[in-house]
Formats: structure tokens, sequence, C-alpha cells
């Protein structure tokens, strides 16, 4: 593992635990404005996609065991679809090194992900009894705000923050 990539890593990490915790405890719906999301993005365009995906399977479940949030079985949900992301977003980064292509393709993947993991706990955890076509179009409609700023700011981020670190990765 190269050292420079683990350390911004956890820093990346690090900023997925913090910025939901400071969307749940001041009160703005992390289900609209998806925090966690716009970090693993960047960690899958900045990192590559093993980190990437690392940092989506890390981030939902240190944020559960810091601040049970998000809750079971929604944690489960997160946890492939962030890792989806990330894994995505690096890999067709790597390939094109196309920002904006590489952020739609993976927040398409991602919620396909999501939807296949949201079937399967219907037929796997009774009690849960959810519709993934329902949940896949909330996954756009309700989160609209947090896909319109994941657009704007993670090709601006990761723009900025290659422009400034002297060897890329």
């Amino acid at each position: 593992m190269n050292t420079r990539k683990t350390v911004y890593g956890a820093i990346i990490l690090a900023i997925a635990i913090a910025l939901p915790g400071i969307f749940h405890s001041t009160g703005i719906p992390g289900n609209i404005f998806l925090p966690m999301h716009l970090p693993i993005f960047i960690g899958g365009m900045l990192l590559g996609p093993l980190y990437g995906m690392l940092l989506g399977v890390l981030a939902p479940i240190i944020n559960f065991f810091i601040f049970t949030m998000p809750p079971i079985p929604i944690l489960y949900i997160m946890v492939f679809e962030l890792m989806a992301y990330g894994l995505v977003s690096g890999l067709i980064y790597k390939k094109t090194n196309k920002l904006f292509l590489s952020l739609i393709i993976s927040m398409i993947i991602g919620r396909i992900v999501a939807a296949i993991v949201v079937l399967a706990l219907t037929k796997l955890l009774a009690g849960f009894d959810a519709n993934p076509l329902i949940w896949f179009k909330g996954s756009f409609v309700t989160a609209l705000p947090g896909i319109l700023l994941q657009l704007f700011l993670v090709p601006i981020i990761v723009s900025r923050t290659q422009k400034s670190i002297k060897e890329k990765f």
C-alpha cells in the first residue's frame, strides 16, 4: 500500500465520518443532501478504485458505530451503494480522466446496486418491506439536492486537489 494514499484515504474517511455527523446534529436531513457520498466520490477519483471501495465500505460502518447512523437496515444498503460509488468512480476516472462522466456513471451504478440490495433485503429480512423501484425513484427524487451538490462540488474539489498535489497518484 502507498503511504501517501493511505494518509489521504484516512483524511477522506475522517471527513466521511464528520460530515454526516455535522448534518445530523444540526438537523439537516442526510437523505436529502447525502453528506457521506461526497467524500466517497472524491476518494475514488483521487485515490483510485481500491481506496474508493474501501472508503465506501468503512464510512457507513464507522458512522453507524459512532453515531448509530445510518440505522439498520439502511446501513446494509449504504455499504454496498457507497462501495459501488468509490469503486466505479475510481475505475471510470482512472480510465477516462473525465470527472463528470465518472461521477454520473458511478451515481447511476451505485443506485442500481442499492436497489438490488433493497430487493435482496425484502427477501431476506422479515419485516423489511420496501419496493426496489420506489427506493430507486426516491434515491433520485428525494436526493436531488444532494445530487446537484455532488455534481457541483465533486469536480471542483477533485480538480483543485489534484492541482495542489504535486504528484498525481
